[in-house]
C-alpha cells in the first residue's frame, strides 16, 4: 500500500500543456544565470570597474597624439596708407594668398604621480571585488532559483493531492447520502460529509491557483515570460543524507566564498583610494615632447602701387623640428577639492570596513543555521515518511473493520484525511531537502 500511495507523490505532470522535455532545476538555473535582472545588474557593475580601471591607467601611460594642420588665406581688394615719417603714402589695393601645413607628433608622460599610481592599484583591487561580487551575485541567483523552482514543484504535488482528496470527499458524501436514505446514519453525519466536500472543493481551488502563481514567480525569477516557461520536471527522488561538518564547512566557507572575498577585496581599494587622496597633495614630475617632421608655409602679395603694379611671393620650409619639457606641479590650494576627495574614501572605506565585517561575524551563524536546517529537512522526511506508513496502515485496518461493520464512515474518512495530510507533509519534506541541499552549497560557496 505504501509504495502505491508512493507512487503518484513522485512523478507528476507539470503544466497542462505536453513538452518533450521539462524543465529541470538545472536548467532553470542556467536560464536564471543568463536572463535575471540581477545578473545582467552584476555584469554592469563589472563593466563600470573596468571603466574606472581604465581610467586610472590614462593617469600613469604616456599621452601621445598624431596631427596634421593645412590652413589657408585669402585678401582680396585691401587698402591703406603708408607714413613715412612726414610723408603719407596712399596704397591702392592689395591681393594676398598665403598657405601652411604641418604634421606633428606630441606626448605627455606623468612620471613621479604617487597619487595617480596608488589610484591604479585601488582600480584594480576594484576590479577584482567587482568579479567576486558578480560570482555573488550568480550564487545568489542560482540558490533563490532553486527555491522557487521547488516550489512550484511542491504547489504541483499538492495540487495533486488536494485532486485526489476532492475526488474522495465527493464519494464520501455520495455513500454517506446512500446510507442516510436507508437510515444507517443520521443527518448529522451527513453534514459533516458536505462541509469536508466543500472543504476539499475550496483546497482544490487554492491550490490550483498556487500553482500559476509560484509559476508566474518562477519565470520572473528566470527573466521569461510565464507562457514560455513550458511544462516543470515535478519528480521528486528521495537522495542518500550526508553528515556535513560544521567546523569543515566554516573553513570551506571562509576560503571560497566570493562575497567574503569581494568584501575583503573592496575594503583593500578602499583603503588605497584614501591614500591617494591624501597623495594628491604631494608634487608630480611629468615629461612633455613634440616632434614635427614636416611644415611648410608659402604666400603670394600683389599690390597696385602707382607706378607699377608689383608682386612678391615668400615661402618657408622646416624639417625635423623637436621641443620638449619638463615640469613639477603642486597642489598648493584647490579650493577644498583634495579635503572633498579624502572624506569621500574615508566614507568608503568606512562602509567597506563594516560589510566585511558583518559578513565574516555572521558566517558562523550562517553555518550554523544552514546544517540545522539540513538535519531539519531530513528529520521531516523521515517522520513524514513513517506518519505516511502508519496512515497507510491504518486505512487498510479502518476499511477491513468498516468492511464487517465493525467502523462507521467517520471512521473511515479520518483515515483518509490522515493519509492524504501525511501525503502532503511527505511532499513538503522532500522539496525542504533540495532546498537545503541548495542553502549548503551556497553557504560553502559552491551555488553554482
Amino acid at each position: 500500500m505504501r509504495r502505491l500511495v508512493l507512487v503518484p507523490l513522485l512523478v507528476l505532470a507539470a503544466g497542462s500543456r505536453v513538452a518533450a522535455d521539462p524543465l529541470t532545476a538545472d536548467q532553470a538555473v542556467k536560464l536564471a544565470l543568463q536572463h535575471n535582472s540581477q545578473i545582467v545588474q552584476s555584469n554592469a557593475s563589472v563593466l563600470d570597474a573596468r571603466s574606472g580601471m581604465w581610467s586610472a591607467y590614462s593617469g600613469v601611460l604616456p599621452h601621445v597624439s598624431a596631427g596634421g594642420t593645412r590652413t589657408g588665406s585669402l585678401t582680396r581688394e585691401s587698402s591703406g596708407t603708408q607714413v613715412f615719417g612726414s610723408f603719407s603714402i596712399p596704397s591702392s589695393s592689395f591681393n594676398n594668398e598665403a598657405y601652411s601645413s604641418s604634421y606633428d607628433i606630441s606626448g605627455n608622460w606623468s612620471l613621479v604621480n604617487l597619487s595617480a599610481w596608488t589610484s591604479l592599484s585601488s582600480a584594480r583591487k576594484g576590479m577584482q571585488a567587482a568579479r567576486f561580487s558578480q560570482r555573488a551575485t550568480r550564487a545568489d541567483v542560482a540558490l533563490a532559483t532553486k527555491r522557487q523552482f521547488y516550489e512550484v514543484v511542491k504547489a504541483l504535488h499538492l495540487a495533486r493531492v488536494s485532486t485526489q482528496s476532492l475526488r474522495l470527499s465527493r464519494d464520501d458524501e455520495r455513500r454517506v447520502r446512500a446510507l442516510f436514505e436507508v437510515g444507517s446514519v443520521s443527518k448529522s453525519d451527513l453534514l459533516k460529509a458536505r462541509v469536508r466536500t466543500s472543504q476539499s472543493e475550496l483546497d482544490s481551488l487554492l491550490a490550483t491557483h498556487n500553482v500559476t502563481v509560484q509559476r508566474i514567480l518562477l519565470s520572473e525569477q528566470l527573466g521569461l515570460p510565464e507562457t514560455e516557461l513550458g511544462d516543470v520536471d515535478s519528480t521528486l527522488v528521495p537522495t542518500t543524507p550526508t553528515a556535513p561538518d560544521p567546523a569543515a564547512l566554516l573553513v570551506e566557507a571562509r576560503a571560497s566564498r566570493p562575497d567574503i572575498r569581494a568584501t575583503e577585496l573592496e575594503m583593500r581599494a578602499a583603503e588605497l583610494d584614501l591614500r591617494a587622496a591624501h597623495w594628491s597633495r604631494l608634487p608630480s614630475l611629468s615629461a612633455g615632447g613634440s616632434y614635427t617632421p614636416d611644415s611648410r608655409r608659402t604666400s603670394k602679395l600683389y599690390t597696385d602701387f602707382a607706378p607699377h603694379d608689383t608682386a612678391s611671393t615668400s615661402a618657408f620650409e622646416s624639417k625635423r623640428s623637436f621641443s620638449g619639457q619638463v615640469s613639477i606641479d603642486m597642489n598648493i590650494f584647490d579650493g577644498f577639492l583634495t579635503d572633498s576627495r579624502v572624506a569621500s574614501a574615508r566614507s568608503r572605506l568606512l562602509r567597506a570596513r563594516e560589510t566585511r565585517d558583518a559578513l565574516v561575524r555572521n558566517l558562523e551563524s550562517e553555518v550554523h543555521q544552514a546544517t540545522l536546517g539540513y538535519q531539519e529537512a531530513w528529520e521531516r522526511d523521515a517522520l513524514a515518511r513513517r506518519t505516511l506508513e502508519s496512515a497507510s496502515e491504518n486505512l487498510n485496518l479502518v476499511q477491513q473493520k468498516y468492511n464487517v461493520g465493525s467502523a462507521t464512515i467517520l471512521d473511515l474518512i479520518d483515515s483518509q484525511v490522515q493519509l492524504q495530510s501525511a501525503q502532503s507533509d511527505l511532499v513538503t519534506a522532500m522539496a525542504a531537502i533540495r532546498v537545503a541541499e541548495a542553502t549548503l552549497d551556497r553557504v560553502r560557496g559552491h551555488a553554482e
